[in-house]
């Protein structure tokens, strides 16, 4: 049991239970953990863990031959900055030192589009370029997005002890199938998800890019955008551009269509990752 024993974390949130689900449809045998007992769970066992608790993480990842870490507060504004910071990079920290002084050897981080610095920024700050990409400075202001810039700090430096392979996702806006009826809201207006530049990512898209990156070998350690290959809209990308972000001139690759305007390229290319669910077929 333990060769394909996965931790995942947060499978009591939006995201987790998915992975949960995918890992093991995929033949593992799943440990999630969080600070509740979700309410439906694919994973084997189910705990509750506080991952501040450095003992309670090294527990609870014994026996295992990788971790995928998602459990966040997911935003700034539910707690104070203080606390949204220091519980989501002590939580990092706690997952990778043990996983490294346990010799795992594989990990996944969930990191988030705030790092860029656009979702959450108090000073207007805009893409420097499109389609964004992982080259893209990250310029979070928030305690959110700080803190994903410091947690992906710590995954290079627990890479560098011992080579432990590290893939942290970007993250973009996740998307549940239910959550397919509210594009309706705002596929025609071109002001509307503008912090998110118009980006989304189904959970199971997710899902599959964590199993690929746990199956992978010989990736290192690396940050990847996970994005759909559309945008949120049902305007054109270049016209999206045009309309929001006029003196943004600085447009790299081919733009026809509807292609997201967060790169997505670099999961593709080193994962052979494909997202494969899409607004459009779940809107009328």
């Amino acid at each position: 049991m333990s060769k394909k024993k996965i931790v995942i974390t947060g499978t009591a949130g939006l995201l987790g239970p998915h992975v949960a689900r995918h890992f093991a449809e995929h033949g593992y045998h799943v440990v999630g953990i969080d600070r509740a007992v979700p309410k439906e769970s694919a994973a084997q066992e189910n705990l509750i863990v506080d991952l501040t608790n450095a003992g309670e993480v090294y527990s609870a990842l014994s026996g295992a031959m990788g971790v995928v870490h998602l459990a966040a507060i997911p935003r700034p504004g539910i707690y104070t900055s203080e606390v949204t910071f220091g519980n989501n990079i002590l939580a990092s920290y706690h997952i990778l030192e043990a996983a490294d002084n346990l010799g795992i050897k594989k990990a996944v981080i969930a990191s988030s589009e705030s790092a860029y610095g656009f979702c959450f920024s108090k000073n207007n700050l805009r893409p420097q370029y499109f389609p964004v990409d992982e080259e893209h400075p990250a310029l979070a202001e928030d305690s959110y997005g700080i803190g994903k810039i410091a947690t992906e700090k710590v995954a290079e430096g627990i890479h560098r002890r011992n080579h432990m392979q590290i893939i942290t996702f970007r993250l973009g806006n996740i998307i549940t199938e239910p959550m397919y009826e509210n594009f309706k809201d705002w596929i025609h207006d071109p002001h509307k998800r503008v912090l998110n530049v118009w980006n989304y990512i189904d959970a199971r898209d997710i899902a599959s890019a964590c199993r690929l990156a746990v199956e992978r070998d010989g990736l290192g350690c690396d940050i990847m955008n996970l994005a759909a290959d559309d945008n949120c809209m049902d305007i054109k990308s270049r016209d999206l551009i045009q309309e929001v972000f006029p003196d943004i001139t600085d447009i790299r690759g081919d733009l026809e269509g509807y292609e997201t305007l967060y790169s997505n390229a670099k999961a593709k290319a080193l994962l052979g990752w494909q997202p494969v669910h899409h607004w459009r077929d779940y809107v009328s």
